[in-house]
């Protein structure tokens, strides 16, 4: 039975620590260790967890140094070969290490595997992540050759699916401290290896917790440097197009935050190729057009229809 090393970075997550916790020891899977690093959290991150007695659960606390450093702080003190990811405010349903198990197994000299995912985006819209692989018959699973072709709606690798051999973790030299995105990572594993991949929904993207990176004012975040791989890319078309549907996403972002020298800087390297109708369309228009038809998005989803601009 293959021991996995579950990293989790801690950093003011006391409404959902608890929960995702219990997911955990709620695994089918149950031969793992968790290694929890509170990252300098001032909420009452750790009053939620003093009551849990589990000899499993390893925990460290240090200074506030960002997601991206207590994850590789995590990794440095796993015991095991295998590093399955999980975000404090994420869930794992009890089979998803089970899951990885199969993976590892039938794919044994491969070095990194992610489940499918699903999406919260509050207590009565979850809705599964979308890929050409999700249309395949269930359950299926194998290696991905094409990992940029088959993210460019949902990326195949997201954080609290993923799970890496600590070896190839180590050689990738880990999660870039310069930006809280973990799509620098994906990008980079997916060109030295294959994504091992299973279409069973096995994890929960909680888009719902409070303090996501992903809630934060666009000042407060630090965007990654895409144009360093624009090498790769001159003769792999998929990873230009993957490329450059982030550069559209950081661009809008950029745009309804009035930052129209950021927002130039990410669209000039688009290839208007890549993106379809209703992209094009956005990429032209007015600061507060944007926030208007953003405000409407939302308030559309909130009564349960899903509109998205990647398909």
């Amino acid at each position: 039975m293959i021991k996995f090393s579950i990293v989790i970075p801690l950093y003011n997550k006391a409404l959902d620590i608890q929960d995702t916790l219990k997911s955990v020891r709620k695994q089918s899977h149950n031969n793992f260790e968790v290694i929890l690093v509170n990252d300098g959290s001032t909420d009452s991150s750790l009053e939620k967890i003093k009551g849990i007695t589990d000899k499993r659960i390893h925990l460290y606390n240090n200074p506030h140094k960002g997601v991206s450093a207590a994850r590789n702080f995590g990794v440095s003190k796993a015991s095991t070969n295998y590093i399955a990811f999980l975000d404090a405010d994420d869930y794992w349903h009890p089979n998803h290490l089970e899951n990885l198990q199969q993976l590892i197994l039938e794919f044994p000299t491969q070095q990194w595997f992610s489940t499918a995912y699903e999406r919260k985006h509050h207590a009565f819209r979850i809705r599964p992540m979308q890929s050409p692989i999700m249309n395949q018959q269930k359950p299926w699973k194998g290696v991905i050759q094409n990992y940029f072709k088959n993210s460019l709606i949902s990326p195949l690798a997201w954080t609290s699916a993923v799970c890496m051999k600590k070896d190839f973790f180590d050689a990738l030299n880990g999660f870039d401290l310069k930006t809280s995105q973990d799509t620098d990572l994906w990008i980079r594993a997916a060109l030295k290896s294959p994504l091992v991949f299973s279409n069973t929904i096995t994890a929960r993207h909680n888009l719902n917790a409070k303090q996501r990176i992903s809630h934060l004012h666009i000042s407060q975040k630090t965007y990654m440097n895409l144009d360093k791989y624009n090498v790769y890319a001159s003769d792999n078309n998929s990873l230009k197009h993957y490329l450059d549907l982030n550069r559209y996403s950081f661009a809008i972002q950029h745009k309804l935050a009035n930052d129209i020298f950021a927002f130039r800087k990410y669209a000039f390297g688009i290839d208007p190729n890549h993106l379809n109708k209703k992209q094009r369309f956005l990429l032209k228009q007015s600061p507060l057009i944007l926030r208007l038809l953003k405000g409407i998005k939302n308030v559309l989803e909130n009564f349960g229809l899903r509109l998205s601009v990647f398909k």
